[in-house]
């Protein structure tokens, strides 16, 4: 009888750690940079009080991690207050695992978990039409502004389901993401 392998979406374990940095070495590869910088934006990350265990997702197929979609925490300041959100990314699939839905799938895991946890906003820096699928649209629309709101379309945000039906909408103001992030 065949052996059938399935795509499992989990949180990321620390034993992944090892892992992870391969596919987001493979999938950030460039040839002027010998580490690409979203490896360390992981690395870092994990140190921080960003770092949101439950919401580094990694795709696993056959034994092995093909996938990552990372959400860490980043503030939103009003003018009276500061409420926290989430940044997603790095995104990375292994390049022999790409074209499969693997990104997709580890994005929706994130994202479902990120509901589960009553997180209401996520905020994104990449390609509206890969984006959109989520449900993703113009962060600067949303009230949102960031290092990258001058790009327009790639800053994207998303709006989450509210926990309960008494609550607020979601924050708007300036997104303020850890320092971590200032080095991609």
């Amino acid at each position: 009888m065949p052996r059938v392998t399935t795509l499992r979406l989990r949180p990321e374990d620390p034993a992944d750690t090892g892992a992870v940095r391969r596919v987001l070495a493979a999938a950030f590869a460039r040839p002027e940079v010998s580490t690409p910088p979203e490896v360390r934006l992981v690395e870092e990350l994990r140190d921080t009080d960003a770092w949101v265990p439950e919401l580094a997702m990694v795709a696993e197929y056959g034994g092995e991690v093909v996938g990552y979609a990372l959400l860490t925490r980043v503030r939103v300041k009003s003018d009276d207050h500061t409420a926290p959100a989430l940044a997603l990314g790095p995104v990375a699939v292994a390049p022999h695992r790409r074209r499969l839905g693997i990104g997709t799938a580890v994005v929706q895991a994130a994202i479902e978990a990120a509901t589960e946890l009553g997180e209401r906003l996520v905020v994104v820096l990449g390609d509206p039409a890969y984006y959109h699928r989520f449900g993703f649209g113009r962060a600067d629309r949303m009230g949102l502004t960031s290092p990258w709101s001058g790009l327009g379309d790639p800053w994207q945000a998303l709006v989450l389901p509210p926990a309960t039906s008494g609550e607020g909408p979601p924050p708007r103001g300036e997104v303020l993401f850890p320092s971590p992030w200032s080095k991609v």
